[in-house]
Parts: structure tokens; C-alpha cells; sequence
């Protein structure tokens, strides 16, 4: 679940020094965040966790794209020391989201690299109760009990369903998952590797309104992995999508 990218990758401090560039730039090397977003870091739990935001009608639902595991492995498969992603994927797509509010949220420690991070955080215990709980804190902040669609890329599929699964008090009134991982247990059994043993599970998913769309070519999280766990009728394959690339992926969605 290796994504990639650059906004800025923010770090002790460093944060002060780059905070005024971020607001003026858009926070890029090669991707500018969309004039009508808004950069607001959120203290939640450990992390300071890293969200830009358009919020535009008070009474709409709130889309929150949840970004993947980023740039947490090499390309010889060793952890990296911030995994910042690489790729734009999940802030396009945030991006070209047309609803009334919408939040592109980064994982603990990629752009804000917390004092509290600790590699484990984006390998063995990247779904940890720490991690989850710290997601879940910033979403309250940002929502309250107002609705929320959440959107996960990735690893930040397993990240959203933990969420709900845990966190009852957020409003989740959809939950959509893009080239998801959704038992972790099974997705490293499947490529022979090594089990995140500080990570908690999804033996069952949430009770809500759910989509999930799977890349015909995806080889990170292969098909066959999601139709194990949900029902046919929720799943959308893209053809000939791979796991970063969905070409023009429009979601579905109720609110």
C-alpha cells in the first residue's frame, strides 16, 4: 500500500517555517491545492494531523477523503522515515469534488511529522487504537454530529472503517472506499507478509451505506480480497483501473 506524494512535508520546526509558503503556495511541488481550500492542522489525540478544507454551506454533509498509507515503504520494501505520500491521487480527487463541503485529510505524521510519531505508526501499527481514535478526534473537531461521507483510499479504508466501527457518535451517513483494504490480516496473508501485529482488524464491516471501488488491475489490493468481504451489490469495479489510477472515477453519492 505504498501511494506517493508531495505537499509539503512538515516537520518540528519546520512547520513554521513552511506555514507561511503553504498558505501562499498551496503547499506543492507539482500539485497546487485549489485556491478555495484551506490548510488547518488539528491537534487530535498524539498527532497534529494535516487537513485542507473548502466548508461552504453549514447545513450540507461533509466529504472527508482520507488519504492512503503514502510513501510508508521504499521501493525494496524498507520503511521510509516520513511517510508523506508522493502521488496527488486522494487530493485530486478532493479536489474535484464539487459538494458544498469537502476535507482532504492526511494519516498521522505524513506532512506533520508529530513529536509523539513513531515509525510504527505507518507500518505495523498504522491502524492501531491510537491512530484510529486521533482520525476519529479530528473528524469530531471538523464535524461534530453533523453528516459526514467518508471516503478512504487504501489503507485509509481500513482507517474509516475502524472509525465507524468504533467511533458510533460520528454521523456517517455513507462510507466509500477506493482500492481499499478492509482486513488487513488477509491482505498480508496474501502477499506472504508480515502481519501488523500492533494494528486492530475488520472481521465485519460497518452498518452503513456503503460503496467500494475495486481496480480490475489492481495487484496492491487485489479484487478478490474486497468480493471476500462485501456483497456483490456494493462493489464497483473500474476496468482496467490499477490502484493509483482510476482515470476519470466519478463517485455515487446519497448525500
Amino acid at each position: 500500500m505504498t501511494v506517493a506524494s508531495d505537499w509539503c512535508t512538515i516537520s518540528g520546526v519546520r512547520f513554521l517555517r513552511y506555514f507561511f509558503i503553504l498558505v501562499l503556495c498551496g503547499c506543492s511541488f507539482g500539485w497546487r491545492a485549489p485556491d478555495e481550500f484551506v490548510y488547518v492542522p488539528i491537534t487530535a489525540g498524539e498527532f497534529e494531523i494535516a487537513t485542507w478544507r473548502q466548508m461552504t454551506d453549514a447545513a450540507a454533509p461533509i466529504h472527508i477523503y482520507i488519504e492512503g498509507d503514502g510513501h510508508a515503504f521504499n521501493g525494496r520494501g524498507m520503511p521510509t522515515s516520513d511517510p508523506t505520500p508522493r502521488g496527488t491521487f486522494m487530493r485530486d480527487m478532493a479536489a474535484a469534488d464539487s459538494g458544498a463541503n469537502v476535507v482532504y485529510m492526511a494519516r498521522p505524521c505524513q506532512y506533520i511529522m508529530s513529536p509523539s510519531c513513531d515509525q510504527s505508526d505507518w507500518t505495523d501499527g498504522r491502524f492501531s487504537a491510537e491512530i484510529i481514535d486521533s482520525v476519529a478526534d479530528a473528524i469530531i473537531q471538523i464535524a461534530g454530529r453533523r453528516p459526514v461521507v467518508l471516503i478512504g483510499y487504501s489503507g485509509g479504508a481500513m482507517v474509516s472503517g475502524l472509525v465507524i466501527k468504533t467511533h458510533p457518535e460520528i454521523n456517517v451517513a455513507q462510507w466509500i472506499t477506493i482500492a481499499g483494504v478492509l482486513n488487513h490480516t488477509d491482505w498480508t496473508e496474501h502477499f506472504g507478509d508480515s502481519p501488523l501485529t500492533k494494528s486492530m482488524d475488520m472481521t465485519e464491516l460497518p452498518d452503513v451505506p456503503q460503496t467500494h471501488y475495486v481496480g480490475s488491475d489492481d495487484d496492491v489490493v487485489p479484487p478478490q480480497l474486497t468480493q471476500r468481504m462485501v456483497p456483490e451489490t456494493d462493489i464497483v469495479i473500474i476496468p482496467g483501473a490499477t490502484h493509483d489510477d482510476f482515470g476519470n472515477l466519478t463517485l455515487d453519492f446519497l448525500y
